[in-house]
């Protein structure tokens, strides 16, 4: 399932929403106020992972330049 960031227009909160699918049409309604009143946030992809593990990585792709 999907997670999408809100930020609520009424009150300011930003909350994170499951969804079944981009495409549903459920109502997105804020967790503190109740307003519907919701703008989609802009959400970047995260990872995380050790630093071992991200000199390894880099170095499996061989040199840069």
């Amino acid at each position: 399932m999907p997670i999408y960031e809100y930020r609520c227009d009424d009150c300011g909160t930003d909350f994170e929403k499951f969804l079944r699918s981009m495409f549903s049409k459920e109502a997105i309604i804020c967790p503190d106020c109740g307003g519907q009143q919701v703008t989609k946030a802009f959400s970047l992809f995260g990872s995380t992972s050790s630093s071992s593990g991200s000199a390894s990585s880099a170095a499996a792709c061989g040199p840069v330049g």
